[in-house]
């Protein structure tokens, strides 16, 4: 027989296929040479020789075949037809097979799998498939059983002797106690759930909007997203806020002294959705969508909101004396009380503290289009955006509101050029302020060492955001006032500063305008402004 053919089937042979009682198969797998030797010399012996001619007459007389391999019974090897290669007696006794074979040979069934003359080694169990747990629900998670549970007993305890439901006014328990939401939200929830404008919410009603339909395993964003939204919408308008507002105003222990005065209220209200909107709605197109929300802190601002009784504490969005601050700045400025301002009105913003040039990049809609619909006016909400811009510098909002005023061209970079064209004007009333001026190739210099730019031949709006001291780089351009003021900055705001690091600039704008409250008087919803004290 060929011997490189030997040698290949003697290399590709498994020991346990030779079934050597006097031999271990541990043995042949570390010494594989010592198997190919005994391979050959079993193939030259003539019982092999006999018993292959005789597989092969069985073979083609159809009778079936012994073949090695194909018993399972424990003692297959001692009653092998195959010759030993060993005469009895002259191998050291073995240790006796469990009943079952070799731990890694698996039972297969008659006719299964594989051909019995395959390696045991190969005849292993598939591996286990991994069952990965659902991770996507279309309509949320459902909840845990005893999640589920507990709070099916306290909805049995709240909707309790309340057969016909709950009213409207009945219903604040459930929003807080079962739903966790802001108190204001019960309304909105309500009318969510009473479709049908019956006027009352029954248990079951309320299990199948809440529990049923998993909206309390859903993260508070997106329950409060899922509340408020029109069933028709991927994102939420300024009209959607509006019933939250209505019920915080009508509740809220910190605004009970406006119940008098409906027009304060409205005003608030809509002072409370504009900010809310300058600040979270990052795409400025007035679609709040609920990444939007997710990113911003409008439900922690919530939270707050109705947990503080103190209204003026709760910062954001929903400070009264911030709402009072814009109020009697924007009547300040609207003379004819129109509620409408111009560009003579803006002029006198900060007590002149603007430039003629940066106002008739305002009025010319480039960093927002008005909602006014009036030539040459800016409405309500048009001033709201404007202050915000200009009174808090360090904000997102803000830094994209003046970049896309001092960028003339409108190709995202802001040169030399046109910052000088914005500077010219400031030079000139610093020379008739009998200020001494500054050249702007000095002033380019400072802005330049300020922001760090990637190329110092331009700023980008990314340079900008990037650098705390951004909003110096717009007051020098075209408010002296600040520039002024940031030059020789009061001590007494550094201090504010350094005692809570998480005061915004508007925050502290809004601090120090607290001893310059303007007073008013309210009489038939207009504003008697006397002398600021």
């Amino acid at each position: 027989m060929d011997a490189e053919v030997v040698a290949r089937d003697a290399a590709s042979i498994d020991p346990e296929l030779l079934q050597l009682p006097e031999v271990s198969p541990l043995a042949l797998k570390e010494n594989p040479h010592i198997a190919e030797q005994l391979y050959s010399q079993w193939l030259s012996m003539p019982e092999t020789v006999r018993l292959v001619k005789t597989l092969i007459n069985d073979a083609k007389a159809g009778a079936p075949l012994n073949i090695l391999g194909s018993s399972n019974n424990a003692n297959a090897a001692a009653t092998s037809p195959l010759p030993s290669m060993f005469p009895a007696g002259s191998a050291p006794p073995l240790s006796p097979r469990s009943s079952s074979g070799s731990p890694r040979v698996m039972k297969r069934g008659v006719g299964v799998g594989p051909s019995s003359l395959g390696s045991p080694l190969k005849l292993v169990s598939e591996p286990v498939r991994e069952v990965i747990p659902q991770f996507y629900f279309q309509n949320g998670r459902p909840p845990a059983k005893e999640l589920k549970e507990m709070c099916l007993s306290r909805i049995d305890e709240l909707f309790s002797g309340h057969l016909n439901g709950l009213q409207v006014q009945e219903f604040r328990t459930v929003t807080k106690d079962i739903c966790k939401l802001p108190s204001f939200f019960s309304s909105a929830l309500f009318r969510k759930i009473d479709v049908n404008c019956i006027g009352f919410v029954t248990r079951d009603e309320f299990i199948n909007y809440w529990v049923n339909s998993n909206m309390m395993t859903m993260d508070i964003a997106t329950q409060v997203f899922t509340i408020l939204k029109q069933p028709d919408r991927k994102y939420l308008t300024q009209e959607d806020f509006k019933p939250i507002l209505r019920e915080l105003l009508a509740f809220h222990p910190g605004l009970e002294f406006l119940q008098g005065t409906p027009e304060f209220q409205e005003r608030y209200a809509e002072t409370v959705i504009y900010r809310i909107f300058y600040y979270v709605n990052r795409s400025g197109n007035g679609q709040l969508t609920l990444r939007e929300l997710k990113r911003g802190n409008l439900i922690a601002a919530m939270q707050h909101a109705d947990e503080e009784e103190d209204i003026n504490k709760v910062l954001r969005y929903f400070s009264y004396e911030h709402f009072y601050v814009i109020y009697c700045k924007f009547w300040e400025l609207d003379t004819d009380h129109d509620f409408f301002i111009d560009k003579e009105n803006l002029i006198r913003y900060g007590n002149h503290a603007l430039t003629y040039r940066i106002v008739d990049r305002i009025f010319s809609q480039v960093p927002r289009k008005f909602t006014s619909k009036v030539e040459g006016k800016m409405g309500y909400e048009d001033f709201v955006y404007f202050m915000l811009s200009e009174e808090d510098k360090s904000s997102e909002p803000s830094l994209e509101y003046w970049f896309k005023c001092i960028d003339l061209d409108g190709n995202g970079i802001l040169t030399s050029n046109e910052m000088q064209f914005f500077y010219e004007e400031q030079l000139h009333r610093m020379e008739c302020m009998a200020q001494e001026p500054v050249l702007f190739e000095d002033i380019l210099c400072q802005m330049v060492d300020m922001i760090g730019p990637e190329n110092e031949s331009y700023f980008t709006l990314r340079d900008l955001k990037g650098c705390k001291l951004s909003g110096n780089v717009f007051n020098i351009l075209f408010n002296l006032n600040k520039f002024m003021a940031f030059e020789t900055r009061d001590p007494f705001l550094i201090r504010q500063e350094r005692e809570d690091p998480t005061l915004t600039e508007w925050d502290l704008v809004m601090f120090g305008m607290n001893h310059l409250k303007l007073p008013f008087e309210l009489n038939t919803g207009e504003i008697k402004k006397a002398m600021p004290f």
